[in-house]
């Protein structure tokens, strides 16, 4: 016998997954970002000390 299907769970649990998805990828973005532009101040401060 099929189990019955619970269609407001299921697409919580999508919405869910969806938001954990879309948290991490700004996140990785975020990161990205913040690394380009560490790497980015450094070399500007040591070419304006010499």
């Amino acid at each position: 016998m099929p189990r019955k299907p619970n269609y407001k769970f299921e697409r919580m649990e999508r919405e869910r997954k969806k938001a954990e998805k879309k948290e991490a990828r700004l996140k990785a973005k975020q990161e990205r970002k913040a690394q380009e532009a560490g790497q980015d101040e450094p070399a500007e401060s040591i070419a304006e000390e010499e």
